[in-house]
């Protein structure tokens, strides 16, 4: 089996977004597909690597934020079959709600983020529950059950490697500044715990982020990460005591997460890219949501 990281050149940005091509034998297979906005860049990231696109037969959505999967009914309709979680199944085949609820937020921006977000073939697609296991030739593609980001999250582990979608955060390559993915509805930050804990379990010896790269340092890397999702509900708890709200909620935790990210070394273009793969007033939103329903 090879890994053959692929860099989608988001918005043209490096390293804020990634899909992961596997050779399987005779077909490939693809852990994320990232938005119909870098089609073009993944189709051509595979033709590189010296393979067709049309040899992509299976397709694994980590869960359906459209910066993962905003692509697999693109995918669907070629003809490659596309495994998700049983609670976003529905939403690849009909991804208008996906595509109403984005539109609220990104209006005019929406084409130039996201592009084309199509309909998945509804016989193209087969739900994995927690612990299924796709065999493709040698191997063997398991799915875990991770909520914390999102309820309809997995994470794909293939022998002692884990893809790890949004679950274990997002950190640049050469930095140690990880950023707590806290996109809305669904933080929750006991979930999150359980599910990073589920993975330190597993001994793992290398994670794959989408949001970017190969981590070697699992063990570390899942332990400072399960310790900046609580650091970030606290700091999110403890604004919303002071009677913060709305913007000055956002801009309060933005420079929060600055200041972390400076004493540590985060150039002004590096947090560029932080925020352009993790934007810190959407996980602001996030987070005071779960504050807001679950109170203390």
């Amino acid at each position: 089996m090879q890994i053959h990281p692929i860099d989608l050149h988001f918005q043209g940005q490096t390293e804020i977004i990634a899909a992961y091509l596997i050779e399987t034998g005779k077909d490939l297979a693809l852990i994320e597909t990232g938005p119909g906005s870098t089609l073009p860049t993944l189709l051509e990231g595979i033709r590189t690597l010296g393979y067709s696109p049309e040899a992509v037969k299976h397709v694994f959505v980590t869960h359906i934020h459209l910066d993962h999967s905003g692509a697999a009914g693109w995918w669907a309709q070629q003809g490659a079959t596309v495994y998700a979680h049983p609670r976003a199944v529905p939403h690849l085949v009909d991804p208008s709600k996906l595509i109403e609820s984005a539109q609220r937020i990104y209006q005019d921006r929406m084409q130039t983020l996201w592009g084309d977000i199509l309909p998945a073939p509804a016989e193209r697609v087969v739900t994995l529950k927690d612990g299924d296991a796709v065999k493709l030739g040698k191997t063997v593609i398991t799915a875990i059950d991770t909520p914390g980001h999102a309820r309809h999250h997995h994470a794909y582990a293939i022998g002692d490697v884990c893809f790890t979608g949004d679950v274990a955060g997002m950190k640049l390559p050469h930095s140690s500044y990880v950023s707590v993915t806290a996109a809305p509805p669904q933080f929750d930050p006991v979930a999150y715990g359980d599910s990073l804990q589920r993975l330190h379990a597993a001994n793992f010896s290398k994670l794959y982020l989408t949001h970017f790269g190969e981590v070697t340092d699992v063990a570390g890397h899942l332990s400072r990460y399960a310790s900046r999702v609580e650091q970030c509900y606290e700091c999110i708890s403890d604004l919303l005591a002071q009677g913060l709200k709305g913007e000055a909620l956002r801009e309060a935790y933005g420079a929060a997460e600055r200041a972390i990210a400076t004493q540590v070394g985060v150039s002004d273009a590096d947090w560029a890219k932080y925020e352009g793969a993790n934007n810190t007033a959407m996980c602001a939103d996030g987070i005071a949501l779960f504050c807001e329903k679950s109170p203390r």
